[in-house]
């Protein structure tokens, strides 16, 4: 569990620096070029989720991440793998980032919008959806869940065993 919890406090302390940065660094100003123009810095508000779906739906979206943690929380219970314990880890710091912003960013409480900075290839997310620390956590955490229920990795530490 202690494993999870760092995980999880590691991403959402990076993910509010870097969204405080954002805001404080990047707000009305044009984009910052990065690597050649692989990356791309610039502050974007976004009401929805992923890939700016259900931007009028902010609103439910802490009801899911209420939903998400409670299911961690419970699977915390019975995890006795480290691997497993960094995928959710980055899985709850993720949600838990973003949430932040939902309760506490305009326009108010639980339908505040999610500040992005990370533009792919372009300097206003024309070939990738603009993203943050948290977004990516989430991505990462659910790619590692997959890999390790495709190699047979239990959350209670033990292998499945193929026949």
């Amino acid at each position: 569990m202690s494993v999870l919890g760092i995980a999880a406090v590691l991403v959402v302390v990076a993910d509010q620096i870097t969204k405080h940065l954002a805001v404080t660094q990047l707000a009305d100003r044009p984009p910052v070029r990065l690597l050649g123009g692989a990356v791309y810095l610039v502050e974007v508000r976004n009401s929805g989720a992923a890939f700016s779906l259900g931007t009028n739906y902010t609103f439910v979206f802490p009801l899911i991440t209420v939903a998400v943690v409670g299911w961690i929380g419970w699977m915390a219970l019975r995890l006795r793998s480290a691997p497993w314990a960094v995928s959710l880890g980055l899985v709850l710091g993720g949600a838990l980032g973003n949430l932040v912003d939902r309760i506490f960013r305009a326009p108010g409480p639980f339908v505040g919008h999610v500040v992005d900075m990370v533009s792919l290839f372009d300097d206003h997310g024309q070939v990738w959806p603009v993203f943050n620390v948290a977004d990516s956590s989430l991505c990462v955490g659910v790619f590692l869940a997959v890999l390790l229920e495709l190699t047979g990795r239990r959350r209670d530490g033990t292998r499945m065993v193929s026949r």
